[in-house]
């Protein structure tokens, strides 16, 4: 049974956590935004990326760090959202890259779960945010869900990313996960760590190097235990932090202070 009364999120009162991948201009939040942000700061969570899935998205993605100082945006097309892409859109989104706290293009990539757009779109759409992402010299945040091989071949296919990337809530193995850093990319690990059934993703853990880990809500979506099935947050990060310090054997400040470096090393953050 889900315990209904979970001790709050563990407070890091001597290092910092950066929540790398959250929806903030989401429905979920609109109500209590504000508190939002002030429980994440309660809990230690220096930075929160907010991330553009279309173009309605990242505008407001942008508006979201122009107004609070904590957050950062990124830009880009969802593979949902292939079927609707223009170069019109894409233009839009290359000026909307030019404010000063978008710090990387995505959430872009392929999704062959759902298969809103058909794939070969979802390859055409793909292909083309890769190499704008190039011009404009930013990291690619990647979705990609049922689609392993065939994300890894448009990456080396595109490649090299001089400023890298992050596979999203990465739902591979060991192996695809060796295959990630050899791009140079990172592995961002979500709540779903924590689950029972997250065999595939707690073996990752263990068997990556942190120097390769960031850590992400994908919030209002994937609250770790004990809050699954319920709306994420950042606060919650700690949650996930915690987990992976008990698979890595590695203290909650060790997990935190690298995890905080790599973020800040791959989206160029102050700090």
């Amino acid at each position: 049974m889900q315990n209904t009364s979970p001790s709050p999120p563990p407070v890091l009162p001597d290092a910092t956590l950066i929540d790398t991948h959250c929806h903030l201009d989401m429905q979920a939040y609109d109500s209590d935004l504000d508190h939002v942000l002030e429980q994440a700061a309660d809990a230690g969570i220096r930075n929160i990326i907010t991330i553009g899935i279309d173009l309605a998205s990242s505008r407001a993605a942008v508006k979201l760090a122009d107004r609070y100082p904590q957050i950062y945006a990124t830009v880009g097309v969802h593979p949902h959202e292939a079927n609707n892409v223009t170069p019109a859109i894409l233009d839009e989104l290359s000026l909307l890259s030019k404010a000063p706290k978008v710090v990387g293009y995505g959430e872009i990539g392929l999704d062959y779960a759902k298969n809103y757009a058909p794939r070969e779109v979802q390859r055409k759409v793909f292909a083309t945010q890769l190499e704008l992402a190039k011009q404009l010299d930013l990291p690619v945040v990647i979705h990609d869900r049922e689609a392993h091989d065939e994300t890894i071949q448009l990456l080396r296919a595109t490649g090299p990313f001089h400023k890298r990337g992050v596979m999203h809530c990465f739902s591979g193995d060991v192996s695809l996960a060796r295959q990630v850093i050899d791009l140079g990319f990172y592995i961002s690990i979500p709540g779903i760590v924590t689950f029972k059934n997250a065999k595939d993703l707690q073996e990752v853990v263990r068997e990556t190097d942190i120097q390769h880990l960031i850590l992400e809500t994908d919030g209002p979506f994937l609250a770790p235990v004990p809050f699954r099935g319920k709306r994420n947050t950042p606060a919650k990060i700690a949650y996930t932090a915690q987990m992976v310090a008990e698979l890595k054997q590695m203290s909650l400040h060790d997990v935190a202070a690298m995890t905080t470096k790599n973020a800040i090393d791959l989206f160029r953050l102050p700090g």
